[in-house]
């Protein structure tokens, strides 16, 4: 693990861990070619859609209460910012903070800047926030187009924060420099490590980092039986919380996919081990990730008396739920390890996933530890997924796929990817909610949610009745990976 700070610019998933977007196959195989850099990406030689990891920049950044993010782009790259303040005021409310807006600005770059360059632009845009918002920091993050007219927003940032007196951060994440959309994420976390993370002042042993996407706040009463205290990041952070997080007892982080580069980074540069083991979800990670927490925190006979607590209140309505579900089959697409621990949940509620389409897959996380590789536990716990594929949101793969597999239910994690199940008449649900699967509680929760839904298939019959799909019957009949090619 060597992470380098000092430069502006974080180095791709593709090159820094070897993360692929094209596999078809079974999980197992996967794993295995994930050692000893067997690995070899398939390329789709025809593509539908693609996530862009300037967006998952941006769905970070916004969330930082004090700050201002300026995206330096045409304004059609503004077009998700509706949904970025969405998500922002309802992840408050679930917090019970009050609503705001998203601070969020673009600098509307036209055909005459991608000419003459879109500096001055820029720099009109940095003093607007300022003026307008007095915020603790700014973010710029790069496009495309600003990209390949080759803006110098590094310097811009530096000469704005010399006469601002406030951080002003430069976070490149063009959507052409990576493949893999999360590399947006490690883009806005290597800008935070570098510009806004002090050193330590005074170390805390009863705080532990939690790095989430927005979900509803679990862990205050978890880590509150054991005597620590949750430091929720990035979201709703500000960025004098931000600036400590060097001080934290631990790191632990809900999916290694969003959080693998910023708790490495964090042990690293100012010694804040991270908890490296599966995800919380199911039974198996839940007791290794807690376990680990305590070994850090020396909390070990706290967490045993909390997993038993915790264990014994779940149990019997664990068991009656299980023999509800046993011999259901359920089909899951979702972001890289979150899909993981997706596949963990349900296995432990007794379902069977027969399949899964998983948006890429990093054969390692920035820690190099083998003891918290998502994928390799879910195979290693609960046994293979004969049908698992790796395809960045080709919605022509996940549909073929469910054609074929035919599933009693379908879970998703990302809007956009759900509707193709009720268009096959399978039950759906969209989960955007992170922590409502975590822990003991989680499997109860989705149990309970997967019922509902087995229950009501009358909507999504409705709607296959009448829907109409862009692909042709040619299409169902051919093989999932038609389009993609030999990996060298």
């Amino acid at each position: 693990m060597s992470i380098n700070i000092k430069s502006p610019e974080v180095k791709i998933r593709e090159n820094r861990l070897g993360s692929i977007t094209g596999f078809s196959g079974s999980a197992s195989e996967l794993c295995e070619m994930s050692k000893g850099k067997r690995l070899c990406d398939r390329k789709h030689s025809f593509s539908q859609c693609l996530g862009c990891s300037s967006g998952q920049a941006l769905c970070q950044l916004v969330m930082i209460q004090d700050a201002v993010v300026i995206n330096h782009a045409p304004l059609g790259c503004s077009a998700d910012f509706s949904d970025f303040n969405f998500t922002n005021r309802v992840g408050q409310r679930k917090r019970n903070f009050k609503p705001k807006n998203a601070r969020l600005l673009s600098t509307n770059l036209d055909e005459k800047d991608t000419i003459y360059g879109g500096g001055e632009k820029l720099k009109a845009t940095i003093n607007e926030a300022f003026e307008r918002f007095n915020p603790k920091a700014i973010f710029i993050t790069a496009s495309c187009a600003s990209g390949i007219i080759g803006d110098d927003i590094d310097t811009i940032a530096q000469e704005a924060e010399k006469k601002l007196k406030i951080p002003i951060v430069y976070i490149p994440c063009e959507g052409f420099k990576s493949k893999i959309w999360t590399t947006g994420f490690d883009a806005a976390y290597h800008g935070i490590i570098r510009k806004i993370v002090k050193p330590p002042v005074k170390k805390r042993k009863d705080l532990i980092n939690v790095i989430n996407f927005w979900g509803s706040d679990i862990f205050t009463g978890l880590f509150g039986k054991i005597g620590l205290k949750p430091n929720y990041i990035v979201p709703f952070s500000t960025i004098d919380q931000l600036q400590k997080i060097s001080e934290a007892a631990a790191t632990v982080q809900i999916c290694p996919t969003l959080g693998t580069y910023l708790a490495a980074a964090l042990e690293q540069e100012y010694g804040v081990p991270e908890v490296k083991a599966p995800p919380a979800y199911g039974i198996k990670g839940t007791d290794e990730w807690f376990r680990e927490l305590g070994r850090i925190t020396d909390k070990e006979t706290e967490v045993e008396e909390l997993l038993k607590s915790e264990k014994e209140r779940i149990y019997p309505e664990l068991e009656k739920l299980r023999k509800k579900l046993k011999g259901k089959r359920a089909y899951v697409t979702a972001g890289a390890a979150h899909g993981h621990s997706l596949i963990a949940l349900l296995e432990d509620l007794g379902l069977e996933v027969v399949g899964a389409s998983i948006f890429h897959h990093d054969p390692c996380y920035d820690n190099r530890s083998e003891s918290g590789k998502s994928l390799d536990h879910a195979v290693n716990t609960y046994g293979d997924i004969k049908n698992f594929s790796v395809c960045d949101k080709q919605a022509y793969e996940l549909v073929n796929s469910l054609n074929r597999l035919k599933p009693d239910i379908f879970i998703a994690r990302h809007g956009g990817m759900s509707i193709w199940g009720a268009k096959l008449g399978i039950p759906t649900f969209l989960m955007g909610d992170e922590h409502f699967g975590l822990g003991y509680q989680g499997l109860i929760n989705y149990g309970n949610k997967v019922l509902d839904v087995l229950e009501t298939p009358e909507f999504v019959k409705n709607i296959s009745a009448h829907a109409k799909f862009p692909y042709t019957d040619w299409w169902f009949k051919q093989r999932p990976d038609t389009f993609l090619k030999e990996g060298k």
